[in-house]
């Protein structure tokens, strides 16, 4: 079955991984006209399976808490922008549900450049 769909990642779509704050661009129609709208927020699950891979994102909009699952090979799904990578120890965040406020949040993970650099500074002076 396999070999008969064979699936091309997007290029408008990067390597996704869950903790990552992302902005998810839609492709929406309304009557004749299509635009583009907007959805931010924390994916919670990737998953991984040739055709039927998707992502689950998930954002608290007016104390409401949204999830959304989109598809890597969907064409309503227009680019996908990675705002921030979270540091996280599990691959389902599925206890942010049950999370709200500060609690909720999720620490940034650092690239390894910025700390070496911050170390550099620091043995030099």
């Amino acid at each position: 079955m396999d070999t008969l769909v064979n699936v091309e990642p997007k290029a408008n779509i990067p390597a996704l991984n869950p903790g990552d704050t992302v902005k998810v661009a839609i492709k929406i129609v309304e009557g004749e006209r299509t635009r583009n709208q907007m959805f931010q927020g924390v994916v919670i699950k990737v998953k991984k399976g040739g055709i039927n891979s998707s992502f689950t994102v998930r954002r608290v909009a007016y104390g409401v808490g949204v999830e959304r699952t989109f598809f890597f090979a969907s064409p309503s799904v227009d680019k996908v922008e990675v705002l921030r990578h979270g540091k996280v120890r599990r691959a389902r965040l599925y206890y942010l549900r049950g999370l709200t406020a500060k609690k909720a949040r999720i620490v940034e993970k650092r690239p390894k450049e910025a700390k070496e650099a911050k170390e550099a500074q620091t043995t030099e002076q």
